[in-house]
C-alpha cells in the first residue's frame, strides 16, 4: 500500500512516489535537512572559500554590471539562472616566465592554468555542496569549436569579468595588471546562480607604469605606443602552436609532395616542437609583454631600484634571443620584424585562416 502524501510534498505519479531514493529525499525535507540555502551568498565566506582553494585574489560581480552586457547571453546559455561571476587572479613565478627558455616559461603558463581550473572546480563544489547552483568555463582551452569561424569559441571572457570585478586594469599588452601582482598572473571565473553580498568595486587608478617596455619587447609590433593592437600579429606568431598555426602547419603538409619536399617547407625544430605542442598543452612562442612589464607593487621595486639593470636582465636577453617570427607575407608585423629585430628570421605563414574562396 502507498504511504499517504505528506503536506508539502510534491504530486508525484504512485510508482514515482514510492522510489527509494524519491521517499528519501522527500524525508530529508520533511526533516528540514534539505532547506533550500541563503538567498544572498556571504561575501566573507566566498573569499575565504576561493583562497583556501588556492587563488590568490578574488572578487565577486554581477551579471547585470553594465560592462557585462557583452556576456550576458553567453553566461545564461552556460548556466541559466546566473545572477553573479566570481573572478579568481593566480599570480606566476616571475622568473619562469622572464626566462628565454620557452620551455620553463610555458611550464610555468600551463601549470598555472591547471592550478586555477582545479581550484574554481572545488569552489563550483563547494557551492554545489551548499546548495547553489554553478559552473566554472575552463581558464583557456577546450573551447566550444563548433562555434569556431561563427560566433566566439570562449564561455567566459575571464579578463573582462576580472576588470569588471575589480582584480585589475587591462594594459597596453591586453592583460589584466592586478595591482599587487601586476600581469604575472592568470585569471578564471566561476559562475552561480545566486546574488553576493558585497561586489567588487573598479580600480579608481591603473597600474600600469606607463613604460611601455610591453611595446618595445613585442617581436612582431603587435602591441602600439597609442594604444592600438594588432590581434592578428599576435596570434600569428604568439600562438603558432595553437590552433590558428597547426591549421596552417596541416596546409603544408597536405600541400607538400613527399617528405623531402616537406623537410624543405619545415625545418626539424618546428616538427619537433609541433609535436611537443600536441602531445602536451600548446607552447606560447613569446608572452613577452608579460615578462617584461615591471607594474604592480610586489613586481615594481627592482625597476624602480636600478632600471639600467632591469633592461639588462630581463628585457634584452628576450630581444637579442634568436627564434624565428612567424608573420602573414606584407604585413605590417613582417617589416616590423625584420626592420626591428633583423638577427631574427622571419617566416612567411597563413596564420592557419582559410584562404578566400577562388572565383
Amino acid at each position: 500500500m502507498t504511504a499517504a502524501r505528506a503536506e508539502g510534498d510534491p504530486k508525484l505519479p504512485a510508482k514515482l512516489a514510492a522510489h527509494p531514493s524519491v521517499r528519501a529525499v522527500l524525508a530529508r525535507r520533511r526533516a528540514g535537512d534539505a532547506a533550500d540555502p541563503p538567498s544572498v551568498i556571504d561575501a566573507a565566506w566566498l573569499r575565504e572559500l576561493c583562497l583556501a582553494a588556492g587563488a590568490d585574489d578574488v572578487a565577486a560581480v554581477g551579471l547585470d554590471h553594465p560592462d557585462l552586457a557583452g556576456e550576458r547571453d553567453y553566461v545564461l546559455a552556460a548556466l541559466p539562472g546566473t545572477r553573479t561571476l566570481i573572478a579568481m587572479a593566480f599570480r606566476m613565478n616571475r622568473d619562469n616566465c622572464r626566462s628565454t627558455a620557452r620551455s620553463v616559461a610555458n611550464q610555468e603558463f600551463h601549470q598555472t592554468d591547471e592550478q586555477a581550473n582545479h581550484t574554481a572546480r572545488s569552489v563550483t563544489r563547494a557551492l554545489q555542496d551548499a546548495g547553489y547552483r554553478a559552473l566554472n568555463p575552463s581558464v583557456g582551452f577546450p573551447q566550444e569549436m563548433d562555434r569556431f569561424g561563427t560566433d566566439r569559441i570562449w564561455v567566459v571572457a575571464h579578463k573582462t569579468v576580472a576588470v569588471a570585478a575589480g582584480l585589475g586594469v587591462m594594459g597596453l599588452h591586453r592583460n589584466v595588471i592586478h595591482p599587487k601582482f601586476g600581469s604575472f598572473v592568470l585569471l578564471v571565473t566561476v559562475l552561480v546562480d545566486a546574488e553576493v553580498s558585497e561586489y567588487g568595486q573598479a580600480l579608481d587608478y591603473n597600474p600600469c607604469i606607463d613604460c611601455k617596455l610591453c611595446v618595445t619587447a613585442c617581436p612582431v609590433g603587435a602591441i602600439g605606443k597609442d594604444g592600438g593592437f594588432d590581434g592578428l600579429a599576435c596570434t600569428t606568431h604568439n600562438y603558432r602552436e595553437f590552433m590558428s598555426g597547426f591549421t596552417d602547419w596541416a596546409q603544408t603538409v597536405a600541400d607538400s609532395e613527399d617528405a623531402a619536399d616537406y623537410r624543405s617547407r619545415v625545418t626539424d625544430a618546428e616538427s619537433a616542437s609541433m609535436w611537443q605542442s600536441l602531445s602536451s598543452p600548446p607552447g606560447y612562442k613569446s608572452g613577452y609583454c608579460v615578462a617584461v612589464c615591471p607594474a604592480g607593487e610586489d613586481v615594481l621595486g627592482p625597476y624602480l631600484e636600478d632600471r639600467k639593470a632591469f633592461m639588462n636582465t630581463v628585457l634584452r636577453p628576450l630581444q637579442e634571443k634568436t627564434e624565428t617570427l612567424y608573420v602573414m607575407p606584407g604585413s605590417r608585423a613582417q617589416e616590423y620584424a625584420e626592420r626591428r629585430f633583423p638577427h631574427k628570421p622571419t617566416k612567411e605563414v597563413t596564420g592557419g585562416w582559410r584562404p578566400p574562396a577562388s572565383s
